[in-house]
């Protein structure tokens, strides 16, 4: 009977401790208004990392990284991956977590209660996907954020997740953010994460992540747009089949 009140006493004060944090973190996320930032908040920044590090573990979700060692040393840099599931900006921006990744995003993202406000404290951006000069006018923010060495920008090129393992045609002008930030160019491939929805809960997933190219600024202040896609994509199909 000891043993058995000595577990459920720490049970019970974990979940309440979790409470705790649930509501601490409400109540953060209140505060913040319905517009974007231009400054990536550290504490915003900490809940959404300690709020991904408590998914994992609940997910059971181990990450298997390799190709760090092409990462830039200094500077920020535009990060393009393949798109298969709602955890591949989850798992990037942990993965990244020492480069304040912050993703261009459908706007219904940031609606999403309480999470879509930390996201914009984090300088995460709402794309429109439908009317190309808004679009613009976002690409234009994200490279002025990269200047200011505030974040590194991630984009999925393909614009939206692929259902099959055959990637979806690229958009060229997201790499505009590349050029016009005189930044280098991570590509980064990923898989596994259409399955966690599918292991949960009867057992956990790991997912593969490998950085298999940098561009670097030389290249891309010398390239179109349309040919940094093109090579990103050349990239990023091997890299995904290699994993």
């Amino acid at each position: 009977m000891i043993v058995l009140w000595i577990v459920l006493s720490i049970i019970g004060g974990i979940l309440g401790l979790f409470i705790l944090y649930l509501l601490f973190t409400i109540v953060c996320s209140a505060f913040v208004g319905k517009k974007e930032y231009d400054k990536n908040s550290r504490f915003y920044r900490f809940l959404l990392n300690s709020w991904t590090l408590i998914a994992f573990g609940i997910l059971r979700i181990k990450l298997d990284v390799k190709g760090m060692e092409k990462m830039p040393e200094s500077g920020r840099f535009l990060l393009v991956s393949n798109h298969r599931s709602k955890f591949d900006p989850i798992v990037s921006w942990w993965a990244f977590r020492k480069y304040d990744l912050a993703f261009l995003s459908k706007k219904e993202n940031f609606g999403v209660p309480f999470f879509g406000n930390i996201i914009r404290k984090c300088c995460f951006m709402a794309i429109d996907r439908e009317n190309a000069r808004n679009a613009l006018m976002t690409i234009k923010r994200s490279a002025e954020l990269m200047k200011a060495n505030e974040v590194s920008i991630g984009v999925y090129p393909e614009g939206t997740r692929s259902q099959s393992d055959e990637m979806l045609p690229f958009h060229d002008g997201v790499f505009k953010i590349a050029k016009m930030a005189d930044a280098p160019v991570a590509v980064v491939a990923l898989k596994g994460t259409d399955e966690v929805h599918k292991n949960f809960p009867k057992r956990g997933t790991r997912i593969y992540i490998d950085v298999v190219e940098v561009i670097p600024r030389e290249t891309v202040a010398a390239s179109t747009s349309h040919d940094l896609s093109k090579i990103a994509r050349e990239a990023l199909e091997k890299g995904y089949n290699n994993i």
